[in-house]
């Protein structure tokens, strides 16, 4: 199977899905990265693996449209089966939903559908999480629809937020499972557990 990663900052999941398919644990290759930010860590981590990447962005693109088309383009040249958004920070075009339709995933550091929705992302999530008071928080797999974070959820798991505990200390806590996490659940979607779309 053929992983396209999307990942606009640091890259750390994506290092996650690197490192689980070069050791095994996901039967699957990531064949190429797209990133919208030219100055990410998930760039030169791309770099360093030695996996093809691009830089796609309306900056460098011109118009949505544009951009999209040429999203589409990459993806079919490396017959890409899959797509992950690891911490992509902007909307996919409704063309690239319709090309890889219910074969897009996202990952959330939260229990969707708690703390989702537009400008619900990072250090934002785990600040909301803390400030209403819950007592545990965790990660979401989500496929990924038109909407922000309201597609069909693959699989969630709890991580607790302890007492003392401030967005930074949670945040570490949920990313830690985060990794982890995603590398289980991509492994099952290569081997056929979790289907695909069409």
């Amino acid at each position: 199977m053929n992983i396209a990663v999307f990942a606009s900052h640091g890259g750390s999941d994506m290092q996650a899905i690197i490192d689980g398919c070069k050791s095994g644990q996901i039967n699957a290759k990531v064949a190429v990265m797209i990133t919208n930010n030219e100055d990410s860590k998930a760039m030169q981590r791309a770099i360093k693996e030695d996996i093809p990447h691009y830089y796609l962005s309306t900056k460098n693109m011109g118009d949505e449209d544009k951009l999209a088309k040429r999203i589409l383009e990459v993806l079919s040249k490396y017959n890409i089966d899959m797509i992950f958004l690891a911490g992509y920070m902007r909307k996919l075009h409704d063309s690239v939903l319709d090309a890889y339709d219910n074969r897009v995933f996202n990952i959330h550091p939260a229990l969707l559908p708690k703390y989702g929705g537009k400008g619900m992302y990072g250090i934002n999530v785990h600040k909301a999480v803390i400030a209403a008071g819950e007592k545990e928080s965790g990660v979401t797999i989500h496929r990924v629809n038109n909407k922000y974070d309201s597609g069909e959820i693959v699989a969630q798991t709890r991580v607790p937020v302890l007492e003392g505990d401030d967005c930074d200390t949670l945040a570490a806590r949920v990313l830690e499972r985060e990794h982890e996490f995603l590398v289980e659940i991509i492994a099952r979607i290569a081997d056929g557990d979790i289907p695909l779309g069409n």
